[in-house]
Formats: C-alpha cells, sequence, structure tokens
C-alpha cells in the first residue's frame, strides 16, 4: 500500500487545512459546501447541481460501501472534489464495482481526507460558503493564494450552459422507455438527476428530455402534456434561457392547460419567470435531512436538498401561493399557481439521497395532466 500524499485546500479568507490525498492527487478548485446526509456519496458525486463545487461531507467516515454505479445520478462526476474526515479503503458491500478511491481515480477527481471537518463546516457556518483550492500539500502558500484568485466567484458563471454542453448529460444518455398511450412529458435538462426521470417513468408516463436551450416552441413541437423544469446548478438568474421559458410558459397557461412542474432549479426559474427576484444564501442547503412544512395540509416533511439560492418570499405574487417552507429559516420550498396547473418544490422530491417523503408530488403532477384531459 503506498503512502498517502500530502494535501492542502485553502479558503478564500486565507483559511488552510492540511491533510492528505486519496482518489486522484491533481488540483481542483470551486465553491466549498458542506452536506449533512449519512450516505449517498455516490448520488451526491454525480448530481449535476454540484458542478463548480466541493463537497465537504459531515459525516466523518465516508466510502465503506464502496461504489455501484447503478445507483448514480448521472454518467460521470460533477463535484469538483471530495473532502472527507476519512475515506474508507475497502468496499464492504456486495454490490460494489470499487472503492470510492478508485472511483475518483478514475474520474480525475481529488479526494481529501485527513481534516477536521467539523472545524471546516464550522468555519463555513460562520462565514458562508466560500472558494477554495486543494493542491499538492508541498505548494507555498503564497503560490496557492495566486490560484485561489484567479477562481471565478460561482454567480459569475453559468454553470447550466457548461453542464449542456457535455456529452453525460441526461439529454444524451438517458433511454426512455415507451408506454403505448401513456401521456407525454418534457423534461427541461438544467441537469436533471436520472431518477426524476425514472421517478417520472414509475409514474407511468413517457418522458421526452430537452436541452436547457429549450423554447416554447420546442416544448409544443413534441406534444407533450406536461413540462418539468429540472435542478440543475449555480445561480438561477444567469440561466436567462430558462428564465425565458418559465414566463413563456406562464403565458401560456393563460389561454391553454399544460401542467408544469418545478424542482429546484426549476422552482427558481419559475419564481424569476414570475417576476420575483432570487438570493443566495449564506451556506445553501445540503443534505438528505432538511425538514419542510406543507402549509396545505400541515404535515412535516424530511426532505433531500441541495442548492444555494432562494425564491425572495415577499415577491412572491403573479397569481402564486407558497405551499411549503423551509422550518430551519423559513425560506421557500413550494409555490403553486392559484389558478393554473403550475407549481414547484425548491428541494428534491425524487431523493436519491434520501427521504422519500416527497414522492406524492410525481402523483400530483401526473394527476393534474389526467386532470387537464378531462
Amino acid at each position: 500500500m503506498t503512502e498517502a500524499k500530502p494535501a492542502i485546500l485553502m479558503l478564500e479568507d486565507g483559511t488552510v487545512f492540511r491533510g492528505t490525498h486519496f482518489g486522484w492527487e491533481g488540483e481542483s478548485s470551486g465553491e466549498v459546501v458542506f452536506n449533512t446526509a449519512m450516505t449517498g456519496y455516490e448520488e451526491i458525486l454525480t448530481d449535476p447541481s454540484y458542478c463548480g463545487q466541493m463537497v465537504v461531507m459531515c459525516c466523518p467516515h465516508i466510502g465503506n460501501y464502496g461504489i455501484t454505479l447503478e445507483d448514480a445520478e448521472s454518467k460521470k462526476i460533477w463535484a469538483e472534489a471530495l473532502i472527507v474526515r476519512q475515506a474508507s479503503a475497502l468496499a464492504s458491500s456486495h454490490r460494489a464495482k470499487e472503492t470510492l478511491s478508485e472511483y475518483l481515480k478514475r474520474s480525475r477527481i481529488p479526494g481529501m481526507e485527513g481534516i477536521d471537518t467539523r472545524a471546516l463546516v464550522r468555519r463555513l457556518r460562520t462565514r458562508g460558503a466560500m472558494r477554495g483550492f486543494i493542491s499538492n500539500g508541498e505548494i507555498k502558500v503564497e503560490e496557492l493564494r495566486e490560484k485561489l484568485n484567479a477562481v471565478p466567484d460561482i454567480s459569475s458563471v453559468n454553470l447550466v450552459q457548461r453542464f449542456s454542453d457535455s456529452k453525460t448529460s441526461a439529454s444524451r444518455t438517458f433511454v426512455p422507455e415507451k408506454k403505448p398511450g401513456a401521456k407525454k412529458v418534457a423534461v427541461v435538462d438544467y441537469g436533471t438527476k436520472l431518477n426524476i426521470l425514472r421517478c417520472l417513468e414509475r409514474e407511468g408516463l413517457n418522458v421526452v428530455v430537452l436541452t436547457s436551450a429549450a423554447t416554447l416552441s420546442d416544448v409544443l413541437q413534441k406534444g407533450v402534456s406536461g413540462v418539468v423544469l429540472s435542478n440543475g446548478p449555480g445561480d438561477p438568474a444567469m440561466v436567462t434561457s430558462g428564465i425565458r421559458l418559465a414566463r413563456e410558459l406562464i403565458g401560456y397557461n393563460e389561454k391553454h392547460c399544460l401542467p408544469v412542474m418545478g424542482i429546484c432549479l426549476g422552482h427558481q426559474l419559475l419564481g424569476l419567470g414570475a417576476g420575483a427576484e432570487t438570493f443566495k444564501l449564506k451556506f445553501g442547503h445540503h443534505g438528505a435531512n432538511q425538514p419542510v412544512r406543507n402549509l396545505r395540509t400541515g404535515q412535516i416533511e424530511i426532505t433531500s436538498q441541495n442548492h444555494n439560492y432562494s425564491v425572495n418570499v415577499e415577491q412572491i405574487s403573479g397569481g402564486f401561493e407558497i405551499t411549503h417552507i423551509n422550518l430551519n429559516d423559513q425560506t421557500i420550498e413550494g409555490m403553486r399557481h392559484r389558478k393554473y396547473p403550475i407549481f414547484s418544490v425548491q428541494y428534491h422530491p425524487e431523493s436519491a439521497p434520501g427521504p422519500h417523503d416527497s414522492h406524492y408530488l410525481f402523483s400530483s403532477f401526473k394527476e393534474l395532466i389526467h386532470a387537464q384531459a378531462h
């Protein structure tokens, strides 16, 4: 067994953490965020919403069940790096195809372990999400600072465009299941997780995936009975094509009925399309244990979340009403139109990883589609 090489992480406030490499021993940069999930690291790594971000896992021991490629949410790792307290060198699950370290190495994604992740998470909670740079532990701090200063802020980059151009996006890799006579829905791919597509198919719907550049005309040409605006990475205000489509879909429903469901980034795009603004959260919501109240039923849902931005609660108008709120910070977690068959949630009802409390939303979407057909 070879000796692990030293690694160093610098945050934009100058804080330095020293540990060791696992996986690929290269350099990486991005916005550093933390995830509170106990498991699901494979799904987290392959979630396109983590494009441009380096993920710190709060759970101290990560990788013990290895990597099972069937559980991936896309065809590649989108996170820029994985930072953990301790990475398991063993893959104990009988389903595992390789270890976490082998997976990262094959994917050319740096892993870093052996640091006090509690101290790092507390730093991020206090100062907020920050840019970071991982490099070889022998690099001079001054050189590392120069490299970090060259890293662009995540809010200045259209990460959806970066994702959509990839040959590994769901719009290019998903093979839909054809169900004779089933209603067809379009998923606009801003960085969709594969489990969103699976959940729609489990509801008995035929799924067609469109790229993030899709227009209302593109959607209507597919002859669909519903539209899903997917999750995705980065600042929603940068996704001008998505904002335009959301605005067009709301306007189309003034004379026609075309059910629309927004998930995470899709929810934010609907908010922007309706005239609201979005703002960046201090350190975002990333985890599989976020409590959300359904204002229509009073029930509490434990949800899976991965977002850095939120729709401004004071600007919800244009016929929309709030349906869900986050119990930790009272931010909007869901809304619906009072007249049109349009609704959205900020969290991830498809989970992967996470609880299944919110799977009912896919059934609600299907019911909206069938209600419009009668």
